[in-house]
């Protein structure tokens, strides 16, 4: 029995390197040696170990209960390197590659090119990304608004944040080590929204609380409020262009109904793109940078962390930030809707 299933693992991974995904190889198989040779869950598990370039036939020793990892530890680390592989997360985790693959799995993570991306686009998304890149870009070419945008996104917070480190040696020589996470980590919640010229409100969401579409609504006030104090050139001139994502309580109904209330001119934002968001490419990766072997005691500490992280970034930083746009959108036509990979 053990033969025969190393028997299948061999055809499975002849398939692969054929270019079949696990999909085809399945059908092959089951073509070959019945519906009952191996499920199909079974053969994806596998060729996501080929694509982590783990090509090992034998299967991975178990012991004890299973370990739980916390999801946005996970996200943190490729937010900082899309080019992690699940072996090198697995080790910064202290857990199996597979466990990590199984985790990435179910965020909807997939590799294209050795980079992780959040989805596996269909070709609805494609027409989708290309259609309103194409349309933003030429709304931007004839009446310019990227200094009149306001962008926002949330961003979880760990208080341990893990070192993160290369160093050389030589042949034989063990590599150098760093203190362990914890696996379950201690976090905030960050929400915040800028502009070119720098940060307009920040929150951290009290423990306890999700985002919905009260809190959304509640945030958007507050917004509004930071924007007549510190952007009064907006609310006097043609008005605040907003951009955030499709997050659900961004498009409820009543979330709606209240951008429609503050006349806010809201962009359409592509599903499953944080490529085009700019606080996903741009500040959340040089926040994730800078966070690095940072360890917070509470909330507090976060807070006077970012304040201060906020604020020694100058206008340039923020403005590059934002005017990145118009080459991403063209960069998503080129690529006929495919993901930018950095």
């Amino acid at each position: 029995m053990e033969n025969q299933k190393e028997h299948f693992r061999h055809i499975l991974l002849f398939y692969f390197r054929k270019g079949k995904n696990a999909s085809q190889a399945h059908k092959k198989l089951c073509a070959l040696y019945g519906n009952e040779a191996l499920k199909e869950r079974q053969c994806q598990n596998w060729f996501a170990k080929f694509c982590s370039g783990d090509f090992s036939l034998k299967d991975e020793k178990r012991s004890g209960r299973p370990v739980e990892v916390d999801d946005d530890l996970i996200k943190a680390i490729i937010d900082s390197d899309r080019h992690s592989t699940t072996r090198e997360i697995a080790e910064k985790l202290h857990v199996s590659h597979t466990c990590i693959e199984n985790h990435l799995k179910q965020l909807g993570y997939v590799q294209k090119l050795d980079t992780w991306v959040p989805h596996e686009l269909k070709e609805t998304h494609l027409t989708q990304r290309i259609n309103i890149c194409d349309l933003l870009k030429k709304r931007n070419e004839n009446d310019p608004f990227l200094k009149r945008l306001i962008t926002g996104d949330e961003k979880w917070v760990v208080y341990n944040n893990i070192k993160r480190k290369r160093s050389w040696s030589r042949p034989g020589e063990p590599t150098q080590t760093t203190s362990k996470a914890g696996i379950h980590q201690k976090k905030v919640l960050l929400s915040v929204w800028w502009d070119y010229k720098g940060i307009v409100y920040f929150e951290l969401l009290p423990p306890n609380r999700t985002i919905n579409s009260v809190v959304y609504i509640e945030q958007l006030t507050k917004l509004n409020n930071a924007v007549e104090e510190k952007r009064a050139e907006l609310t006097n001139r043609k008005g605040v262009v907003f951009h955030h994502d499709n997050a659900r309580p961004h498009t409820s109904l009543v979330t709606r109904k209240k951008l429609l209330e503050l006349g806010w001119d809201v962009l359409p934002h592509p599903p499953y793109s944080p490529d085009l968001a700019p606080s996903d490419y741009f500040l959340f990766r040089s926040l994730q940078n800078s966070l690095n072997g940072k360890n917070f005691n509470n909330d507090d500490d976060v807070k006077l962390y970012l304040v201060q992280f906020f604020a020694n970034k100058n206008q340039k930083f923020y403005e590059r930030g934002i005017m990145m746009l118009p080459e991403r959108w063209q960069k998503v036509i080129d690529q006929n809707g495919q993901y930018i990979t950095e």
